[in-house]
Order: structure tokens, then C-alpha cells, then sequence
């Protein structure tokens, strides 16, 4: 009876799990700015076991070089200090998992740092962030590297389990819903690449997104001054100042940084 009942309880469980992954997608696909994708993401990953999470994405990778910190878009809803330390200090440099992440793509068990650890073969600097994990009960989780269509994007992200999980416990886990989980990750990083990426260092104002959009058309400065009824002055002016909001040094470039971000030709609400 005891073993019938077992049964049912899962079969209820793995109801409840689709379930809630296809309502999950359905919003994540509805959503227009990168909070919403994040709290809903974040809720069902959390229902999962995955309870703190540092996503990760650049557009400016070149080489080994993941660019400018400053144009990085990093999400956490981990502890600040954690985040000011893993992140700011940028410690995610000296992370097995991370390093792994940078030459691959798809999923990975944190197991694998167990194992490395085993063969001796960390570094005293991947020893530390190790530890340092330990010390903020990050002991247990995944890694997820997203799929990039150019060579100068990456993005991925850290998902800790819970602190009372063992590594055991998570690849079971993962490996019972590994479908589901990779699926709910992947539309979330493809969702967050289409979506603008404000921030107080790169976030252009409605008049310099304008000149920038008719500039980006092939419009001459005289042209966009016509179509927007300002002076040949006010739209260099405003061209002077996206280029210093998105810190570069050309319109060309600032034209493409602001495409990048997704804050060209945006829907008026």
C-alpha cells in the first residue's frame, strides 16, 4: 500500500512540475523587461532546489577576454557580500566551474570540481574561491553555458543548490528533470538576449535613442535635425552625449553598443 502510494505522490509530483515549467515558459515568453523573466526564472528555480543563482552575460567577448566589467550584464539574487566578492572582485576568474564555462557549452555538475579536487590538479587560486564557496554555503550545484551565434557573446549561469542538498542529491535531481531544467534555462538566456539592458552607466534617453535610430538609418545629421524639428547643433549635441553614456568614442559605435543592448527602436509604452 506504503509502495502504491509512493507511485501516485510522484506521478502527482511530475504533474505538478510540468505543469508548472509550461506556465513558467509561457510568462517568460510574455515578458518585455529583464525583472520579470528574472523573478519568474528565479521562483521556479528556486522550486527546484536551485535557491541563489549569478547569471552572467557579455556581447563584447574577444578571445579570453570577456571585455569591459562595466558593460557586463550580472544578475544574483545571492547574499551581497557574496556577490561583492565572487563578482566585484571578480573572483569568477579564478572558478573551476567558470573556466569551464568559458570553453564550453551545455551543463555541467559541480561534481566535477569534486573530482578535480580529488586529483589535486586545482590551483591555489581555484582552491580559494573553493573554500571561500564553502564559507557562504555555495557547496552544490550546476552550470549552465548558453549556446552564442557570435564568437563575441557569452553568457552563463552559476546555480547554487540549497545549503542542507548534497552534490548526490542535485545530480539526482537534475537528472530527473534534466529536460525541463535545461529548456526553462535556455528560453530564459535567449528571452534576456532580446530584451533592453539598461543600466545607470549605459542607459540612453529617449532623444538621444531618436538621433542615434535615424543616424542608424543612414540620415546625415542635417536630415535628422529635419525629421526630429531640431537644429543640425541639438543633434550633435545629443549624439555627443549617447556616445558619452554607452562610453565610446565614434556614432558608429555607439550606434552599434546601443543595438547590442537592445535599446534601439524600442516600443513606446
Amino acid at each position: 500500500m506504503n509502495k502504491k502510494r509512493q507511485v501516485i505522490e510522484n506521478q502527482r509530483s511530475l504533474r505538478l512540475i510540468k505543469t508548472m515549467i509550461k506556465l513558467a515558459l509561457l510568462e517568460i515568453t510574455k515578458a518585455t523587461v529583464i525583472e520579470e523573466v528574472w523573478s519568474i526564472y528565479t521562483k521556479v528555480m528556486r522550486d527546484f532546489g536551485f535557491d541563489r543563482i549569478i547569471y552572467g552575460r557579455t556581447r563584447y567577448r574577444s578571445g579570453t577576454n570577456l571585455g569591459d566589467p562595466a558593460d557586463f550584464l550580472v544578475l544574483s539574487n545571492h547574499d551581497p557580500e557574496y556577490v561583492e566578492y565572487f563578482v566585484d572582485q571578480e573572483r569568477y576568474l579564478d572558478s573551476p566551474m567558470f573556466r569551464w564555462s568559458f570553453k564550453n557549452v551545455g551543463c555541467a555538475s559541480w561534481s566535477n570540481v569534486i573530482e578535480m579536487a580529488a586529483r589535486g590538479s586545482l590551483t591555489k587560486a581555484e582552491l580559494e574561491v573553493v573554500e571561500m564557496n564553502r564559507q557562504f554555503n555555495v557547496n552544490a550545484g550546476y552550470t549552465v553555458s548558453f549556446p552564442a551565434i557570435s564568437h563575441r557573446f557569452k553568457s552563463s549561469a552559476s546555480l547554487s543548490a540549497r545549503a542542507d542538498l548534497s552534490q548526490a542529491e542535485v545530480d539526482a535531481l537534475w537528472s530527473a528533470n534534466s529536460t525541463e531544467l535545461e529548456l526553462l534555462n535556455y528560453l530564459f538566456d535567449l528571452k534576456i538576449s532580446t530584451l533592453p539592458h539598461f543600466s545607470k552607466n549605459l542607459a540612453l534617453t529617449k532623444r538621444q535613442r531618436e538621433v542615434l535610430e535615424w543616424i542608424g538609418d543612414g540620415k546625415t545629421t542635417q536630415d535628422t535635425a529635419i525629421i526630429l524639428g531640431l537644429t543640425p547643433a541639438t543633434v550633435e549635441k545629443h549624439l555627443r552625449l549617447a556616445r558619452e553614456s554607452l562610453n565610446v568614442d565614434t556614432t558608429a559605435q555607439a550606434v552599434l553598443k546601443a543595438a547590442f543592448l537592445n535599446q534601439m527602436f524600442l516600443v513606446e509604452n
